[in-house]
């Protein structure tokens, strides 16, 4: 319900979530309606938008999760990413290089499949044919995490060391959010003779 309040308060039409937090959309949609049908209609009925990798493993095939130890942090560095990209799980049967592979059960091929489309079709020759290693595909995935991650790593250095500018940007924010939401609660006093 504290989800539902947060996407109703500022009346969105769609809501970018996970696969596990759909059912929170369908939630926010059925008070939405109730409240639509029993007062005025205030709210509208937000969508759930997923996108193709709307759910992401962890490095060793486990739903992500800091108790899992099984992700990379945004701020990594390319030597954070890669030691961590280097214990994800791989296909069981793919013992040594040469052995072909089965890229649809391993884990790093999903993340080559997210952070690196344009080798996709390679990678996957490679791997049925034994041509490409774990190590190597690893690497290669690490180097594509790392291109990925960069910016956004730039980025979280230039905040740090400009905390009164994070603040102006929060403060700008509330202000903003503060705005919509009033204008919310005064449809809702409105549409249930409370104002």
């Amino acid at each position: 319900v504290l989800q539902a309040a947060d996407i109703l308060m500022y009346k969105a039409n769609v809501v970018p979530v996970g696969e596990d937090q759909a059912p929170h959309v369908e939630i926010t949609r059925e008070i939405a309606r109730k409240f639509n049908q029993t007062y005025a209609e205030v709210f509208p009925e937000p969508e759930t938008r997923l996108t193709k990798f709307a759910r992401l493993p962890g490095l060793d095939g486990r739903k992500m999760g800091k108790s899992n130890d099984n992700f990379i942090l945004f701020s990594a560095t390319e030597d954070e990413i890669s030691k961590k990209v280097r214990t994800a799980v791989t296909d069981p049967q793919k013992v040594r290089r040469n052995d072909p592979g089965h890229p649809d059960i391993c884990n790093v091929f999903i993340y080559h499949q997210k952070f690196n489309p344009a080798e996709i079709d390679e990678i996957r020759r490679g791997c049925e044919s034994g041509m490409l290693g774990c190590v190597d595909c690893k690497n290669n995935c690490s180097k594509k995490l790392a291109d990925f991650f960069a910016p956004i790593r730039e980025k979280r250095l230039y905040y740090e060391k400009n905390i009164s500018e994070v603040k102006d940007i929060l403060e700008t924010g509330n202000k903003k959010a503060q705005a919509i939401a009033s204008e919310t609660m005064a449809d809702v006093h409105n549409a249930m003779n409370m104002g």
